[in-house]
């Protein structure tokens, strides 16, 4: 049922663009997405779960958007250029993103435990939704974390101490961007400023 459990995530995605998540029926999800009702409790269990299957979505799309970033060039601070560009992108055009990255949660959107929740569900997709949520400091660990492997050439973040604080120091200066836009130049402009000065 993988490809039901997209058209409901992406309908529950495009439900949360027009009204506030409070407001968003799992019966209009399930019409958007073309499959009944109960076939949207079978897969998510309740409203909770189905919040909880969308944020774990794109905290993976964020991600998988990081690793992309960090392949796309061959030279380490390139790499990590483009991988602050896309996390200030993300943010921007995703409000679940900027709210994972950021720890602010309105009240317009849906607001899932980080923690983990007992799950039940037969679908192995749903029980890793219902683990332990990203916090705004996971994400500075994994993206610094992921970053260090990519730049080391696969090598471990233990004994790349100088690699990892430069990294997290990338990580954390997007996030800045993030929650106050920057000026001319853009982030790209502000993180080669600042790895001009690290050892990368």
């Amino acid at each position: 049922m993988p490809a039901a459990r997209e058209s409901l995530l992406d309908a529950a995605y495009t439900a949360l663009a027009h009204r506030p998540w409070a407001a968003v029926r799992m019966v209009d999800v399930a019409a958007a997405a073309g499959v009944s009702r109960q076939t949207l409790y079978n897969e998510f269990g309740s409203k909770e779960g189905l919040a909880r299957a969308l944020v774990r979505r794109e905290a993976d799309g964020y991600l998988a958007g990081v690793e992309r970033a960090l392949a796309s060039h061959a030279e380490a601070r390139e790499r990590l250029t483009a991988a602050a560009e896309w996390t200030a992108a993300a943010a921007r055009e995703n409000v679940l993103v900027r709210a994972m990255l950021t720890g602010c949660w309105s009240e317009r959107l849906p607001t899932p435990a980080l923690t983990a929740v007992p799950s039940s569900s037969a679908v192995p997709a749903q029980r890793r939704a219902d683990g332990p949520l990203p916090s705004p400091g996971d994400f500075v660990q994994i993206v610094r974390d992921r970053a260090v492997v990519v730049l080391a050439g696969g090598g471990a973040v233990r004994g790349n101490g100088e690699l990892a604080r430069s990294c997290e120091l990338v990580v954390r200066l997007a996030l800045s961007c993030v929650a106050a836009p920057p000026g001319e130049g853009g982030v790209a402009e502000l993180v080669r400023g600042v790895l001009s000065r690290q050892p990368v």
